[in-house]
């Protein structure tokens, strides 16, 4: 067994153990196991400092969680757009493969709680189904590995899955999927790198929420690779009280850049049964993109975008940047609050179009770019 695994078997997932780490009453914790499996790596639990906390709030239940009000178990109507049972297939050239059940902590915000943790919704039987079905998909050129985490499966089995669907002639991109970086990064070997780099082109999308989730262990493991050129994207879920603050979500992108960690995505949290407690207004993100745009680097600032509930995708949310647009000219503000006029392009017949044609004509100089807006706009 391997020192990740040894560390695997040490998480806290009874409900004897969680109620006495945090103080709760067991019984409560014993129902909150039905509906959703609970399990946190003795790593990930050093990094809560006290009840709580963000890193807290995203791992140990809480009995808002009951709520049967809010919510629904399916949002993004994946269990439609799935032809086998590990495929997803909703965009035209890509597909969602989820080969593995469990995670290393299982977050209370997971928009997949209905399979996740179940090894009879999320079964290696179905890999099979899924790579032939890919095989016999043309259209598919991009898959993404899921679960569950992809991560937690032995090389040898995570192998056989990367070499099966190389061998797939029109599959010209793998990405990989997971929350290993952050909640164990023990898992990420030498061994496993050396690995995953056999089977370029691979990119990875890691899971981090807030700063103090970037430490000297998943800084390591992300930098591992990194080293065997994996680009490493972040997607980031918008969560009350754990990073529903935009100089919190501006220290994480800045240091996610630090560990060669690309800022992808924000996502609006998902419209997930029980996790009303956890869920923000939409122009809380609007507001963090706002706070993030122009005041650090442009390789910090993330796609904020709603996974449409029914099933329609991705859609980015930007704050309000352009004031009006007319024939004549962009009205915008920038990240300051500054408003700037852009002149659009000059067409013909129009009343700003005459003019500089008719100076022109005349043999007199033709106005200056801020001339021009002055005539048009004053």
């Amino acid at each position: 067994m391997e020192e990740w695994q040894q560390i695997l078997q040490q998480s806290l997932s009874k409900p004897e153990e969680i109620a006495q780490a945090f103080g709760l009453n067991v019984e409560d914790v014993r129902k909150l196991e039905k509906s959703f499996k609970i399990r946190i790596t003795p790593y990930y639990a050093s990094l809560i400092k006290e009840k709580g906390d963000p890193i807290y709030r995203q791992v140990v239940p809480d009995l808002a969680e009951m709520d049967e009000d809010s919510g629904i178990s399916d949002p993004l109507a994946e269990d439609e757009d799935s032809p086998v049972p590990s495929i997803v297939h909703r965009y035209p050239d890509r597909v969602l493969f989820l080969i593995s059940h469990v995670c290393a902590s299982y977050c209370r915000f997971c928009t997949r709680k209905r399979k996740v943790g179940d090894p009879s919704k999320i079964n290696p039987l179905y890999v099979e189904d899924g790579i032939n079905y890919i095989r016999s998909h043309k259209e598919v050129r991009d898959v993404i590995l899921s679960g569950g985490d992809p991560l937690l499966l032995a090389d040898n089995k995570l192998e056989y899955i990367l070499k099966s669907l190389r061998a797939i002639p029109h599959l010209e991109i793998i990405r990989i999927g997971s929350r290993v970086p952050c909640f164990l990064p023990q898992r990420i070997t030498p061994e496993l790198t050396n690995m995953l780099k056999r089977y370029h082109p691979l990119y990875m999308n890691v899971h981090f929420n807030h700063p103090d989730e970037i430490t000297p262990e998943s800084s390591r493991a992300l930098n591992l690779l990194a080293d065997a050129g994996i680009p490493l994207g972040n997607q980031t879920v918008l969560l009350k009280g754990v990073n529903d603050d935009p100089a919190v979500m501006k220290l994480l992108m800045q240091k996610l850049l630090k560990v060669r960690v690309r800022p992808y995505y924000i996502y609006q949290a998902d419209y997930v049964q029980g996790t009303e407690h956890l869920r923000t207004r939409v122009e809380k993100g609007l507001e963090i993109i706002d706070g993030i745009r122009g005041w650090t680097s442009g390789l910090g600032v993330p796609h904020f975008v709603i996974d449409a509930p029914g099933g329609g995708g991705k859609i980015p949310l930007l704050p309000n940047y352009v004031q009006s647009i007319t024939d004549e000219a962009v009205v915008m503000r920038n990240y300051a609050g500054q408003v700037f006029v852009y002149p659009q392009v000059k067409q013909a017949g129009s009343k700003r179009a005459k003019k500089v044609a008719s100076n022109g004509k005349n043999g007199c100089a033709l106005m200056s770019p801020v001339e021009e807006m002055q005539e048009v706009l004053y």
